[in-house]
């Protein structure tokens, strides 16, 4: 059971890709900008974390749906998993907010 949460964010990312995959809407439109874009915001995000944990902010709740290994006090593995994901969903979305901006536009524009 310590692994399902980890489990679950695998499943998570997985998802996103196949909404990538389908719409080409960040790591299959354009892969080296995508990774370099995720890279940034995974170091911002575990430095926000680690600065956090620093100043007795965060704190790693103890939970049997994970695996128990930590990369440094208070920073689950999962917490990685689990910010890749965040990184990943929000430009998912924003991928997603921009097709379909620039559909509704190209709609506007036939119309006239």
């Amino acid at each position: 059971m310590g692994f399902l949460y980890l489990l679950l964010l695998l499943a998570s990312i997985g998802c996103m890709g196949l909404l990538d995959h389908r719409f080409k809407l960040f790591f299959f439109a354009d892969a080296r900008r995508a990774a370099l874009v995720t890279v940034i915001g995974l170091a911002f995000f575990l430095l926000w974390d680690l600065g956090g944990i620093g100043l007795d902010i965060f704190y790693r709740g103890e939970t049997p749906v994970m695996l128990g290994l930590v990369l440094a006090p208070h920073l689950p593995v999962e917490e990685v998993f689990f910010l890749a994901f965040l990184c990943y969903l929000t430009m998912v979305l924003f991928g997603l907010v921009s097709m379909v901006l620039r559909r509704a536009g190209s709609r506007q524009d036939v119309n006239r």
